[in-house]
């Protein structure tokens, strides 16, 4: 059975192709700049195989289109025919209480739309994109694997809010955690690697867009996001946690609405509101490195929200066997981990700065007297989601 796993944002379409008889990735690619007035880059990999061209793409149909003329192509591709392809699966974020893995049909973008206020970033785009796909190749199954699902598993009295009863029952108002995909797959990577199916472990999910999860036994118990992806850490130009009673103060000072506001708390904060030079952190970094307090700020508030959720964690899962950092900032962020882990050792927590400073691939970096082992572990999101597409497809 052969899985494509589509990775979409409003303007950008990246995917992989997964044999799942064997779980080999058979080929990735990317498009960017869809339906702007500039040709897009359209890059492709298939096994030893690899090429770049610049063309103009109309829309996420065209995209996707495109990938499968790629992928069939005489020569180089790996597939003889569309028919080959037996689903779509998509890392969707948010559809409320139609959580875990679903079919692609009209109740569920019809959710997605309703709630698009609350994944203003991610929502939209998916379902302009899936239901281009659905008109253009009908008989390719879509699948929708919410990263909501992950976190079914969290006991009401870490999800629930202190809100009106009414708030939480009529109008969903809970905390329904996100980036569920990757935490899966530490969860169930760290099974391995510990060797302890029942580990207790706290994955620190650091990017773009960032969230810390308590696991146990590959279960969430505990996520730092909330009802939406805007809450928990900061992100990269997203808020984070925040007071909402604050918003009531800056509105009758500036004159905004309510609207405008949140559209800046959720594209003007962050780090990037923070630092004042870039929603980036290896920018951030550089400019701290060279004296700029504001950036250098941004990085202390930062890991500082890190520590303060792993503290948290450890609380809610009465220690832990281990500290997992991943995605693209905890898997090189060698100063964000070290800052993240500095003063932990009533935890018994042991970072080794040696390995911090040179690791990159799978491995531990904490001291062999840490009672806490510390690793780096790349994640694999699409793979999580190709297992989950090919799960309910077969089913």
């Amino acid at each position: 059975m052969k899985i494509l796993v589509a990775n979409l944002g409003s303007t950008s379409f990246k995917y992989r192709l997964f044999d799942m008889e064997t779980e080999q990735q058979l080929a990735r690619g990317g498009i960017d700049r869809i339906g702007e007035d500039a040709d897009s880059n359209c890059s492709v990999e298939i096994g030893d195989f690899s090429a770049d061209e610049q063309k103009r793409i109309p829309d996420h149909a065209a995209a996707v289109q495109m990938c499968l003329d790629q992928l069939t192509d005489a020569e180089n591709g790996c597939l003889t025919s569309v028919d080959e392809v037996a689903a779509i699966g998509f890392k969707a974020v948010f559809a409320g209480k139609l959580s875990g893995i679903k079919l692609v049909n009209e109740e569920l973008l019809e959710a997605m739309e309703n709630l698009a206020d609350v994944a203003p970033a991610h929502n939209p785009p998916y379902v302009r994109a899936m239901r281009q796909l659905q008109k253009s190749f009908p008989n390719i199954p879509l699948v929708a694997a919410l990263e909501t699902a992950f976190h079914e598993t969290i006991p009401a009295k870490y999800r629930t809010y202190s809100v009106p009863s009414d708030w939480t029952e009529k109008y969903e108002v809970r905390r329904w955690g996100f980036h569920g995909a990757s935490h899966r797959f530490i969860g169930t990577r760290m099974a391995e690697l510990l060797q302890n199916v029942n580990a207790k472990v706290i994955s620190c999910h650091l990017g773009g867009s960032s969230s810390i999860c308590a696991m146990l036994g590959g279960e969430s118990q505990s996520t730092s996001m909330g009802m939406t992806p805007q809450s928990g850490l900061p992100q990269n130009n997203r808020v984070g946690d925040f007071d909402p009673f604050a918003l009531r103060l800056v509105k009758r000072l500036t004159g905004k609405d309510y609207d405008e506001l949140l559209d800046e708390l959720s594209s003007k904060g962050g780090l990037l509101g923070m630092s004042g030079v870039s929603n980036d952190c290896r920018d951030i970094e550089i400019a701290a490195a060279e004296g700029n307090q504001q950036a250098q700020l941004a990085l202390d508030v930062y890991t500082a929200e890190i520590k303060k959720y792993i503290g948290q964690y450890l609380a809610v899962l009465n220690g832990a066997d281990a500290i997992v950092f991943t995605g693209g900032i905890g898997e090189n962020g060698d100063i964000i981990r070290a800052k993240a882990c500095e003063e932990m050792t009533y935890a018994g927590i042991q970072l080794d700065l040696k390995k911090n400073a040179s690791t990159r691939t799978e491995g531990v970096i904490s001291t062999p007297e840490s009672q806490v082992q510390i690793w780096i572990v790349p994640t694999n999101e699409e793979l999580v989601v190709a297992r989950q597409t090919a799960s309910l497809v077969e089913g």
